[in-house]
């Protein structure tokens, strides 16, 4: 069972959001008799539990929280890691761009904290599946915790492997590569994905872009699509409304192509 339900109040068990002041959060699972602890004061579990969400409490010194589910972005963006996260403002693009909805198969190289597996696993459904692909021990065990923490283990399969040695999945919906060389392993892609199936991948530099899409087009991948995505937020003051401060700028390039049977030409898009 995943964090959200339908539930009008919080129950004991739940995974909640605790939002103080300057929108500083705070995640707990419900706990009877339990007590969240923090510089701004101290609040009883007790006392959210069964509580309608949106509702407004006080810890012990009078500091004001509300009490939320907290949204997919929330949990990836607050997720615990060890290395820098697919960000919620591409994780989105991601997600429309490849058709990953409801019953997909999805598999991923380089699982990581697990932020980018989180948000596949919830989109998927109860009835679609998350293959992830990681190296490292150490980092798989912390996306199988992460992934716990929200409910949403079962829908994943973890495995330890390098994805030069290939997939052992067919068939697959989409693929995407969160590896620093994807352009390497675009014929392990090729032998696992489906025809007309996407393939996905985010880099820093131009340099990686280029090498990935000379193999793409080595390799019979068409209708290929290099992108950046720019967010900016507002300060939301109606009497002084203009840009925040800070910009969440380039995070990385990324890349898409569809799986096809021929090479297409070079004149081709």
């Amino acid at each position: 069972m995943t964090w959200i339900h339908n539930n009008n109040v919080a129950c004991d068990g739940d995974l909640v959001q605790l939002v103080g002041r300057r929108h500083k959060s705070h995640f707990l699972r419900l706990k009877a008799g339990a007590v969240f602890q923090t510089h701004r004061g101290e609040l009883m579990h007790d006392d959210l539990i069964g509580k309608p969400w949106g509702s407004r409490l006080e810890s012990h010194t009078g500091n004001p929280f509300y009490l939320l589910q907290p949204s997919l972005a929330d949990l990836v963006t607050e997720i615990k890691r060890n290395t820098q996260i697919i960000y919620p403002k591409d994780i989105g693009y991601i997600a429309m761009v490849m058709g990953i909805g409801p019953g997909a198969h999805v598999l991923e190289a380089g699982t990581g904290s697990g932020a980018l597996t989180t948000a596949f696993a919830f989109l998927v459904g109860e009835n679609g599946r998350v293959t992830s692909y990681e190296r490292r021990e150490e980092m798989q065990n912390l996306a199988r915790n992460n992934l716990a923490r929200v409910g949403l283990l079962d829908r994943v399969n973890l495995k330890l492997g390098d994805a030069a040695e290939g997939f052992e999945e067919r068939e697959v919906d989409a693929i995407f590569l969160d590896l620093p060389n994807p352009y390497d392993y675009i014929l392990q892609v090729k032998a696992s994905l489906r025809y007309g199936g996407y393939v996905g991948m985010i880099l820093p530099t131009t340099n990686q872009v280029s090498k990935s899409l000379q193999a793409l087009r080595a390799n019979a991948f068409a209708f290929v699509e290099v992108c950046e995505l720019l967010l900016r937020f507002y300060k939301p003051d109606w009497e002084r409304l203009r840009p925040t401060d800070r910009m969440v700028a380039h995070t990385g390039y990324l890349v898409f192509a569809r799986s096809v049977r021929e090479k297409p030409d070079d004149d081709e898009d």
